[in-house]
């Protein structure tokens, strides 16, 4: 209940038989008084008359520049202000309705009630720092206010044992950007919701993806996730904030035929980067982190398949982090070829290129350059996707999904592409693209006579005829198909 104050009239009607004068001393005496109900406990509290301005509530103002502005009196009866900038004037009446709660309870010694030192301890700390300066609360110390948003960072990444070495680059990343726009001695629990947005807004002036900014956003998403786990804040500044997971960007997606991806073959410089791009455009596999995984001892070559350890599929736990799959006709002559190259005891199959510094999507458009060709978009998903979709015009796509280690709903929504073949097909004759199972059925000879195969049973006499040239070349006799009757 938010405190007022209760006045009380100069003088009060006498009693019956009891006249003014000579009740005039107590009527004095609580006319000199006002009564005051606290904001916590509802008693109410006698002031003596000369504080009167100490017992209004604080007032809300606004300035002409629009910001929000709260004053009252100290127990010392000095007047106070604390500013609170250009707000909505609902947050604004909030905040002085705690301030009205928290000078009650600073005046009338009474203790301050739960919610206000729950609204009081997650405040942030501009706030915070006024109410202390105007006397309503004490100034918080270095514990109180919690780890810094670099502190958080630090202890969340290193933490993380688990991760790939690729994975907490990515971490890092993020990790500098959150600290670029927010700076890296601002506490974890100033960060607001409206600071979150601001983020989100700060990263699309940078001129950044929509897929990026949605990226490093679901990674803040991440650390203050860990930081309400850990109790640092009580909720995450991030929680609400849409669009943090990842689109497939179709625009971006290219076809890489087979006349292209051979003239980038030919220019490629060694065996291991002609084998590096075939495993990627002829059997699908993710580069750089399934090629480098494959070792010596996963090819069978009397099955002629070997087996692909995927760590982007093992770190989460995947039933498709290992998956065997064929030795595909166009990879095939580019992996004997590595083989006989290998020195004796060699462990990977590729080992010329396994540098973490190594950035073979920088030598990739080289080569491509070298070849004429022009580069696509997403150098080596492009690859993938162009061989997923020649599989799956080939294969079931169970059979499919089991070789390219991922989900049918990935396929359909990631890799699956319309292709200028398909365009031709259906642009064909019909003739030229019937169904085999609407072709003309095929005319068979029995005893000279035309049956159609649709409304006979194979005899063992009968023979197979491409046309119906065969009844033209036969002389009809006389007494025509008729059969002969004795007479």
């Amino acid at each position: 209940m938010t405190p007022a104050a209760i006045p009380v009239p100069e003088s009060l009607p006498a009693a019956p038989g009891v006249s003014n004068s000579d009740s005039s001393e107590p009527h004095s005496a609580i006319a000199s008084l006002e009564l005051r109900e606290s904001a916590n406990n509802g008693i109410l509290q006698s002031v003596p008359r000369h504080s009167r301005k100490a017992v209004a509530m604080a007032s809300l103002s606004t300035d002409r520049n629009g910001g929000r502005r709260i004053q009252f009196f100290d127990r010392a009866d000095n007047r106070k202000a604390i500013r609170l900038g250009r707000i909505a004037i609902r947050a604004a009446e909030s905040v002085r309705g705690y301030v009205d709660r928290l000078e009650s309870a600073l005046r009338t010694g009474a203790p301050i009630d739960a919610e206000t030192l729950r609204w009081l301890a997650n405040i942030g700390g501009d706030l915070h720092g006024k109410l202390a300066r105007a006397g309503l609360c004490e100034p918080r110390t270095a514990a109180a206010v919690g780890p810094t948003l670099q502190e958080m960072l630090d202890e969340y990444i290193g933490g993380r044992t688990d991760l790939k070495e690729i994975t907490r680059c990515r971490l890092s990343d993020s990790r500098r950007k959150l600290l670029a726009f927010f700076g890296a001695k601002k506490p974890v629990a100033d960060v607001t919701p409206a600071d979150a947005d601001a983020f989100r807004r700060h990263l699309l002036a940078l001129g950044l993806g929509d897929n990026t900014i949605r990226r490093q956003c679901g990674r803040a998403k991440q650390f203050f996730r860990w930081a309400v786990r850990k109790r640092i804040v009580a909720e995450s500044p991030f929680a609400d904030m849409k669009a943090t997971n990842v689109q497939p960007n179709r625009s971006r997606d290219r076809f890489v035929s087979r006349d292209a991806a051979n003239r980038v073959l030919e220019a490629c410089p060694d065996a291991q980067w002609r084998l590096l791009f075939a495993l990627a455009r002829f059997a699908g596999l993710r580069v750089p982190s399934e090629p480098l995984s494959l070792h010596w001892s996963d090819v069978d070559w009397e099955r002629n398949r070997f087996r692909i350890k995927s760590p982007k599929l093992e770190y989460r736990g995947d039933d498709k982090a290992v998956r065997w799959i064929p030795i595909f006709p166009e990879v095939k002559p580019h992996l004997e070829a590595v083989w006989e190259a290998a020195e004796p005891g060699a462990e990977f199959v590729i080992t010329r290129y396994r540098d973490t510094n190594a950035n073979l999507r920088t030598q990739l458009l080289r080569i491509i350059g070298k070849a004429r060709v022009d580069p696509w978009p997403k150098l080596f998903v492009n690859l993938r996707a162009s061989f997923a979709t020649e599989l799956q015009q080939r294969f079931p796509i169970h059979v499919c999904c089991e070789w390219l280690g991922h989900s049918a709903l990935i396929s359909q929504r990631h890799y699956l592409q319309v292709t200028d073949a398909d365009f031709d097909k259906a642009a064909a004759p019909e003739s030229a693209a019937q169904n085999p199972a609407q072709q003309p059925s095929k005319t068979v000879v029995l005893n000279r006579q035309a049956v159609n195969t649709a409304d006979s049973q194979p005899q063992p006499t009968m023979t197979i005829a491409n046309s119906c040239s065969v009844l033209h070349k036969r002389s009809t006799p006389l007494r025509g198909f008729e059969p002969l009757f004795s007479p």
